[in-house]
């Protein structure tokens, strides 16, 4: 596996773990996308939101949605880390 920039790990990595710690709450909020919390890096989460990853929506609020494309490349990174799915 080639090196690949700390940046691009912290972006990959976070969205990881907003991947592998989602949850779902239906249609509470008017979106049946999966949810993941917001405790990380301001920047990354305005990087993953910018490049339609995630939807922060406001940003006070303390959680975001992970889009249909933020799902898809979080399947990719399972792939490429080698890392179970345990929330199919």
């Amino acid at each position: 596996m080639d090196k690949i920039s700390p940046e691009k790990a912290i972006n990959e990595l976070t969205m990881l773990l907003m991947y592998l710690t989602r949850f779902n709450e239906g249609d509470r909020f008017g979106t049946s996308l999966d949810m993941a919390w917001k405790g990380y890096d301001f920047d990354t989460i305005n990087e993953l939101d910018e490049d339609d990853y995630i939807r922060q929506g406001s940003h006070r609020s303390k959680s975001v949605a992970i889009t249909d494309k933020g799902m898809e490349l979080s399947r990719e990174l399972l792939e490429k880390y080698n890392i179970a799915d345990w929330k199919q």
